[in-house]
């Protein structure tokens, strides 16, 4: 009978979160390189790219892949012999396991977790609680797989109760447009079938723990009716165009799992939930010897590849900006930024039209007049960094405060993640302004860019307050033009005639 010390487990939880955090799994940096070596679209192959050089980066620098760290979900399969030492539960360990990977000093990670979901929404400062399920099996060790799941692709998450006789790759292809690029393809679809409403979506999202084998899978041929499924999946959502962040290409998903259960005979339950570019989690065994042993990858498993613009960006002058140049700019130009641009996302959008509903104003020394925002919650600097890994949020979650802030405040143009929705848009091609897209996947790339930060406004907020960087060569790409063109609906439409051809 396996004794397992509480210490031990929480060690071996703080360490999982921590390697996680900077160490893609080696299936899906090559996943990802053999889809940016066949990708077609010189945006998506961009995009693939930076995601790339941003996991060696981060890799070697042991600093987060993402800006978002996740929330900590644990998978913890307890054989019926063991037994735990130290009078914790299950998830008070798994819980002081994060709380020590997420105040780490040496890689802190961002702490996201709000207690009170439906009320205040108070940061819990340390990333806890957990979201643990735990499974009784046989033998006396006990198995744990850590997964950090990061906000823009669980917001993605669908499930729908589908007849017995309706086709779950009919529906898979008509929801998967639908959510758009918040997810920050290329990644994983995970999906479960069956059981009822919660098992089906634990199912999906264990899925995901899987490694990706899609590419095997396809040489060797289908042995059953589930990896039928998954081919079938696969081959339907890759034609739709989509490609990496949105911007039209060749991969979507890298792979598609699925995880079934059976089902009452009325029932049909079908549940999806995507990875997305920062697909992150882990796998040990805890036998009573001992914490567990996570041995770091090679270097030489990611491509030797550096980032650099292509030669014909633009770079742009952010201290003297004007609505003319704005109104210069076409879908899918590249810009090189410099200068300084203010930031701010969800809670501060909120505090901002409070403020100005209640007549208020902004408070001093926040101007957004002729100014950009970035849509970021920045990991805390380490060392001598400016700023931690600093990569862009879901712009989408902003759409509904846009035509205030472009109206009220002077704002002239935002930087964000994935799409804009009609609302945006309308509201960006009214005011001549514009919408930049920054690659969601690539923050410790794009924190190199920021020289200098501080908070300027609402430091309440955490993460979420303003700050204003000044940055050097940040990359970004027109994706909403200052007439309402979207590179977003441009491109995927584009190729997804492509590859029906």
């Amino acid at each position: 009978m396996a004794a397992i010390k509480a210490e031990d487990f929480i060690a071996s939880v703080a360490d999982a979160f921590q390697y996680i955090s900077y160490y893609h799994p080696k299936d899906f940096i090559q996943a990802l390189t053999a889809a940016y070596e066949k990708e077609e679209s010189p945006a998506a192959k961009d995009a693939m790219k930076q995601i790339l050089v941003n996991s060696r980066m981060s890799a070697m620098g042991h600093r987060p892949v993402c800006q978002d760290t996740g929330i900590a979900c644990a998978f913890v399969k307890i054989g019926m012999d063991a037994r735990f030492e130290g009078g914790m539960t299950i998830q008070e360990m798994v819980d002081e396991g994060v709380r020590r990977a997420y105040l780490n000093p040496d890689n802190p990670l961002r702490a996201s977790v709000l207690m009170d979901p439906a009320g205040k929404r108070l940061n819990s400062k340390d990333n806890t609680p957990a979201v643990v399920h735990v499974e009784m099996v046989k033998g006396d060790k006990v198995e744990v797989t850590c997964a950090a799941k990061g906000g823009g692709s669980e917001n993605k998450s669908k499930f729908v109760m589908l007849n017995p006789s309706d086709s779950i790759v009919d529906w898979v292809v008509e929801t998967v447009p639908k959510m758009g690029a918040g997810w920050c393809p290329p990644g994983m679809l995970g999906i479960g079938v069956g059981g009822t409403a919660e098992k089906a979506m634990v199912l999906a999202k264990e899925s995901l723990m899987d490694p990706i084998d899609m590419q095997e899978l396809l040489k060797r041929g289908p042995s059953n009716r589930v990896e039928e499924l998954r081919i079938e999946i696969y081959e339907a959502v890759n034609k739709l165009g989509i490609g990496a962040q949105g911007l039209g290409g060749v991969t979507t998903v890298l792979d598609v799992k699925i995880k079934d259960w059976p089902t009452h005979a009325a029932s049909k339950p079908v549940a999806m939930i995507p990875n997305c570019a920062a697909t992150r989690h882990i796998h040990f065994t805890l036998d009573g010897t001992g914490p567990a042993i996570l041995t770091p990858p090679s270097i030489e498993d990611w491509p030797d590849m550096e980032y650099e613009a292509a030669a014909d960006a633009k770079r742009v002058d952010m201290n003297n900006i004007t609505q003319e140049e704005v109104s210069s700019w076409k879908p899918g130009d590249v810009l090189l930024l410099n200068g300084k641009i203010l930031t701010g996302r969800d809670a501060a959008h909120k505090k901002i039209k409070d403020l100005l509903d209640s007549g208020e104003g902004l408070p001093e020394g926040l101007d957004f007049t002729n100014r950009f925002i970035y849509y970021v919650g920045p990991v805390d600097a380490v060392g001598d960094e400016a700023v931690g890994p600093a990569g862009p949020t879901t712009a989408t979650r902003m759409d509904k405060f846009t035509d205030m802030m472009l109206d009220k405040t002077g704002l002239l143009g935002m930087i964000g993640k994935a799409e804009r929705g009609d609302e945006a848009i309308e509201a960006i091609k009214k005011h001549k302004s514009v919408y930049l897209m920054a690659v969601g996947g690539a923050a410790y790339l794009v924190s190199k860019a920021i020289k200098h930060s501080e908070v300027v406004a609402f430091p309440e907020l955490g993460m979420e307050a303003v700050y204003e960087f000044d940055v050097k060569d940040m990359p970004v790409t027109v994706a909403v033009d200052s007439e309402g063109e979207s590179v977003h609906k441009t491109g995927p439409a584009v190729w997804k005639v492509k590859l029906a051809g």
